[in-house]
């Protein structure tokens, strides 16, 4: 104590106490009380200072007194006496408060991410944002991973999202594509040799934003590794993740071992393939119900003579819930574009009974094997929804979610990791009815290339994942393809010749062609990690500088116009604007 200090930092808050003026000043680090008497002659210009201005501060370090101990900030024991300041930044008025961490329009906060910035809440989460970056590159090289950086510059991919185009001057009428992922150049990395690549890399894809994905650009963390199956992927990113996790957050890890889920099941019970499994709640088939002579739920058997299917979600003990509880949840339903929830409570007087507007179409009989079938007991309640399978799916996901928060059954205080496993090869577009490829086209399918059913596409699973936290994606991987026969195979399932895979994927299939190992690797992505650490719902709040919703930088003003010269250096003629 009473050692001389001298301190910079930004003005972030100043209690005027008449004969005492307290000021805290911020830096990177945090914030230090510092204080000046009326008998000082910088007083006045202290006080009249505007807030978010640069000082250098000249004083003393000083023991507070007990009651005014302050043990929410790191220097809260001690506070600086000002014997002399100097303005290092003067400040125009601020368009948004620095010193708290309240709402403010969206617009504002990007305009001015710079103050945005400042902001206690924000600046922890970028600088959580470092540190975890970091702690992954250590992990990677402990793990035998070598870090390469892919171009930036490439072709344009005829898969996946649209591509950001970039025109050549040198190459006129020509274009290069900004990565959507370094994915066919991390699979050359492996044809090359090397055993296990690791990138920070950044990626960008023409996409509309969510709250989980940022328009244009974002970062993941890419590997991919030689002579290796599915599981060996999985040992090494649950390794990873649980490190992380454990490093950032006092949260507790449901499973240290990752549950693996079928996407079959993971549809049929979750209705996603992107569950929660902090939510207890199972969704249940019970098309079968309505094929029996004692259910008179006519409006329900119709749909399911024509093709429809029944699942419901079981509520445990919730007959004491009032009415408004249920159909407050069907009203919502009907809101999301459904028919509806149907319900009804079993109850058991002398017998099996069903209380609610369609309890009465299920005998005591039916509503028993419902019983057997979905594990409900006296006192729980059943929520149905009949509909076509993919429409039904996504009614009851919702539902699952919506019930479980409304019944307070999901613990904020928990990660839940899971695989989705064995996806589809391909599926059918329900506009054009052709076959497409369900995932990543360049993945291995779980069968030899002689076994392969050219007929039946949409039994063909492949080593396909997802790897899945609290109800986000924060990733998918495959085992690749990385023989060129089979490869042509596929691709002609999905209506593409072999010419056309020699024209697209040239890069990749003549590499494939000389001795390729077996690879496959996954990339999760560092926005949504720390967003989940950060315990935050929208990635622009752990991103440095976001883009708005429409994808633009209203800070840089971009994207922007450009000259006549420019565009005549790249051959480019711009349409007259409507």
């Amino acid at each position: 104590m009473g050692n001389d200090v001298v301190l910079s930092g930004w003005i972030n808050k100043k209690r005027d106490h008449g004969n005492l003026l307290f000021i805290d000043l911020r830096d990177n680090y945090g914030i230090t009380q510092c204080i000046i008497d009326k008998e000082n002659s910088n007083f006045t210009k202290l006080e009249k200072i505007q807030l978010e201005t640069v000082v250098k501060i000249d004083g003393k370090v000083v023991n507070r007194s007990d009651e005014t101990i302050n043990k929410e900030i790191q220097t809260g024991d001690i506070e600086v006496g000002i014997q002399n300041f100097q303005v290092l930044g003067t400040c125009k008025e601020l368009p948004l408060p620095v010193f708290s961490d309240q709402e403010y329009a969206e617009d504002i906060r990007l305009k001015y991410r710079f103050l945005d910035l400042r902001r206690k809440k924000i600046h922890e989460n970028i600088i959580l944002r470092s540190k975890v970056i970091s702690f992954i590159r250590n992990e990677m090289n402990k793990l035998g991973f070598l870090e390469f950086q892919t171009p930036i510059l490439t072709s344009s991919s005829p898969e996946g999202a649209r591509d950001f185009l970039v025109p050549s001057r040198l190459n006129p009428g020509k274009f290069y594509a900004l990565p959507q992922a370094p994915q066919q150049f991390k699979q050359l990395i492996m044809v090359s040799g090397f055993d296990k690549y690791f990138q920070i890399a950044p990626c960008f894809r023409d996409e509309d934003a969510r709250a989980d994905r940022s328009p244009g650009e974002f970062y993941q963390l890419d590997l991919e590794m030689s002579f290796v199956e599915q599981e060996d992927i999985f040992n090494v990113v649950e390794k990873l993740l649980v490190n992380i996790f454990k490093e950032f957050s006092d949260k507790k890890l449901l499973f240290d071992k990752f549950p693996k889920i079928t996407y079959k099941d993971t549809m049929l019970k979750y209705g996603s393939d992107k569950p929660d499994l902090r939510n207890p709640l199972i969704i249940k088939d019970i098309t079968e119900i309505f094929s029996r002579e004692d259910v008179s739920f006519e409006i329900f058997k119709k749909l399911v003579k024509s093709g429809s299917m029944v699942r419901c979600i079981v509520t445990k003990n919730t007959k004491d819930k009032p009415r408004s509880f249920f159909d407050n949840i069907d009203k919502w339903a009907k809101e999301q574009g459904a028919s509806g929830l149907a319900y009804f409570t079993i109850e058991k007087d002398k017998d099996v009974s069903g209380k609610g507007p369609v309890g009465k179409f299920f005998s005591k009989d039916s509503l028993e094997e419902i019983m057997r079938l979905t594990g409900a007991e006296v006192g729980d309640s059943v929520f149905l929804a009949c509909a076509k399978k993919k429409e039904l799916e996504k009614i009851t996901s919702l539902a699952r979610d919506k019930i479980a928060k409304d019944l307070e059954l999901i613990d904020a205080n928990i990660f839940a990791f899971c695989w989705i496993v064995d996806y589809p090869m391909f599926d059918r577009n329900e506009i054009t009815n052709k076959i497409e490829f369900s995932h990543n086209p360049f993945s291995m399918p779980q069968v030899e290339i002689d076994k392969i059913n050219i007929d039946k596409p949409l039994e063909i699973l492949a080593y396909q994942y997802d790897i899945v936290c609290n109800g986000i994606e924060l990733s998918s991987g495959a085992i690749r393809n990385h023989v060129p026969e089979l490869m042509y195979k596929l691709f002609s399932i999905a209506g593409y010749s072999k010419q056309d895979v020699d024209q697209k994927f040239s890069g990749m299939i003549n590499a494939l062609s000389y001795g390729a190992p077996p690879h496959g690797g996954i990339a999760p992505g560092i926005d949504r990690i720390v967003m989940l650490l950060a315990n935050e719902k929208n990635i622009r709040e752990v991103t440095m500088f976001p883009m708005n919703q429409n994808a633009q930088d209203l800070m840089m003003n971009a994207p922007s116009e450009v000259s006549e010269k420019q565009l005549k250096e790249l051959n480019i003629i711009l349409k007259n604007k409507k």
